[in-house]
Formats: structure tokens, C-alpha cells, sequence
């Protein structure tokens, strides 16, 4: 989120990395009813995500995002693959990635880790349990911390 001349926040740029139309659906209608203004991209797949990212083909006018939220299990190039390209990249690698999926396996949180994901989130069952899980982490990352500005690519 930058600020404006006016001192006005801009919205929160937010990239969705997620492939199940459903899991999309709940995050938008979480995000609509939180109080941070934002703006939402969505993406289906890993390769799409570091084309976005990266901003190439039809992406050549994407905002950088403030925070990225990843899906692990994704077709094609995986969450973990695009988390540890995303890394890799010196003018990437300074925006959060919230790691948002299905698996609880012991495994999948500590590669999360140690390709250096800021958080890990699984998606509860229920609706209304995913909705308020998104309503706090955008709560959390929106109001209390203070995210990097963008990196200055030389």
C-alpha cells in the first residue's frame, strides 16, 4: 500500500494464486467484506503467477503486488516451485508470501519455510471458517505490519 500526496492509502495489492474456482469465490467475498480497500488479482497456475510477476505477455501492465497469497497444489508449476522462483528473484523476493492451502502436512509447512514463505495458512472446511481465516490475515497484514517498499531494480 503507498501513499498518496493526499496521504489517502492506495488499496492493497493482492495476488491470488489459486486454481479452485470455489476457494477464489470465498477469498473474494472475504476480502469484500473486509475494511481494507484493495485491489484482488487472480491467477490459476504457477506459470501464469511468475508471468504476472514478472510482468510479461499479457501481464506487461500488472501492478506489483503488496502480498502474494499461494496456493501449494496447483497444475503445472506447483506453489513451491513459483515460491522458490519468486525468492530466487532480486526484485521479487521482498514481497510477502502467504502461503494459503489445503495441506496439513508437516512436510509442505517446513519447505514453505525453508523456501522462505512469510506465513503459512491452511484453508479451513467450512465457509465460514475460510472467510474469517482471510478476514484476519488481512487484518493482520493490512493494519498492524509494515511491508517493504518496492525494490528499485538496477
Amino acid at each position: 500500500m503507498t501513499e498518496t500526496a493526499h496521504t489517502q492509502p492506495e488499496p492493497a495489492r493482492i495476488l491470488l494464486v489459486e486454481d479452485n474456482p470455489g476457494d477464489v469465490r470465498l477469498t473474494k467475498e472475504a476480502f469484500k467484506q473486509g475494511r481494507i480497500e484493495n485491489d484482488l488479482y487472480v491467477v490459476s497456475d504457477g506459470t501464469e503467477a511468475l508471468e504476472f510477476l514478472s510482468k510479461h505477455g499479457e501481464y506487461a501492465d500488472a501492478p506489483r503486488p503488496d502480498l502474494i497469497l499461494l496456493d501449494l497444489n496447483l497444475p503445472g508449476k506447483d506453489g513451491e516451485d513459483v515460491l522458490e522462483d519468486l525468492k530466487a528473484d532480486p526484485k521479487l523476493q521482498s514481497i510477502p508470501v502467504i502461503v494459503l492451502t489445503s495441506s496439513r502436512a508437516e512436510e509442505d509447512i517446513a519447505r514453505s519455510y525453508e523456501l522462505h514463505a512469510n506465513a503459512y495458512l491452511t484453508k479451513p472446511v467450512d465457509p465460514d471458517e475460510f472467510i474469517e481465516t482471510v478476514r484476519a490475515f488481512e487484518k493482520f497484514w493490512f493494519s498492524v505490519v509494515r511491508l517493504p517498499p518496492e525494490v528499485d531494480p538496477k
